[in-house]
């Protein structure tokens, strides 16, 4: 458990120093549209919590088949909820 949560934590700051470094000196990024940020903000908070459950609280150290699927199809959920925003 902790080495997927350790990847994935260690992805996300990846993707943010990037992105950070990717901004000249002088320049100013602002986000235009933030209601598409807000919710892969809280859904990207879910996703932690909803791993902690998986691996630690409702089934320790075993992924059950309903919690892979209910993972893939959170997903698709990101997808719609991103786009109608």
């Amino acid at each position: 458990p902790s080495t997927i949560v350790g990847s994935a934590a260690f992805n996300l700051f990846c993707i943010s120093a990037v992105c950070v470094s990717a901004i000249k000196d002088n320049e100013v990024r602002y986000i235009k549209d933030m209601n598409v940020y807000i919710v892969t903000a809280l859904i990207s908070l879910f996703a932690y919590l909803w791993l902690y459950l998986v691996v630690s609280v409702i089934s320790e150290d075993i992924v059950d088949i309903y919690e892979g699927i209910l993972t893939f199809f959170f997903f698709p959920l990101l997808v719609g909820l991103a786009f109608a925003a």
